[in-house]
This record gives structure tokens, C-alpha cells and sequence, in this order.
């Protein structure tokens, strides 16, 4: 008797484990609106891109604040985004919050 029972909760808990999940997602930006750190969003440097590419295409900076730690990370401050370098190479760029972006 007690084997039918475990095998019947085995059976009850492995149909638990197959059943298919599904999950909600949750959409925090306005429909047709892109993030503005997407690749639609406010157009900045691309990683891997290099600091002449950088100057080149979207022209000097605001502020170059100092490289700092190891390896070195340098910061580019331009009107709408920041650059960080790795050495002479983009490793990311961020858009400035504005009332818009939050």
C-alpha cells in the first residue's frame, strides 16, 4: 500500500515537473519607444572602436577625464552619452539620464 502511494506521488509530482511554465514580462519602456541605450536609441560610439575612429565620426569630447586603474579605463564625456575605453578601445557607452530617458 505504501509503495502504490509513492509511486502515485511520483507520478503526480513528475507531471508537475513536465508541465510546460510560462512567465509575464514586464515591459517598462512606452510602446514605440526604444531604451536609449539600444541600438536604436541616442546614436554614440560602438565598442571596439578606437579613440581617433571616435574624435573622427563624433567629434572631441566635452570632458576626457584621466585614465584610472589597471587595465586603464579612460572616460569620454559628450552631450547626451559617456565612452569608456579600455586602453584606446570602446568598451561601452552610456546615454545620460534625462526626464525623457527615466
Amino acid at each position: 500500500m505504501a509503495s502504490r502511494r509513492l509511486v502515485f506521488l511520483l507520478s503526480i509530482l513528475l507531471c508537475i515537473a513536465a508541465a510546460p511554465v510560462q512567465a509575464d514580462n514586464l515591459n517598462l519602456r512606452s510602446v514605440g519607444q526604444e531604451p536609449p541605450n539600444s541600438p536604436q536609441g541616442v546614436p554614440r560610439p560602438a565598442g571596439g572602436m578606437t579613440m581617433d575612429q571616435v574624435r573622427k565620426m563624433f567629434g572631441q569630447p566635452k570632458q576626457i577625464l584621466p585614465a584610472v586603474g589597471n587595465p586603464p579605463i579612460t572616460r569620454w564625456v559628450y552631450d547626451k552619452y559617456t565612452v569608456y575605453f579600455e586602453y584606446k578601445y570602446v568598451i561601452h557607452s552610456v546615454v545620460h539620464p534625462t526626464k525623457t530617458n527615466k
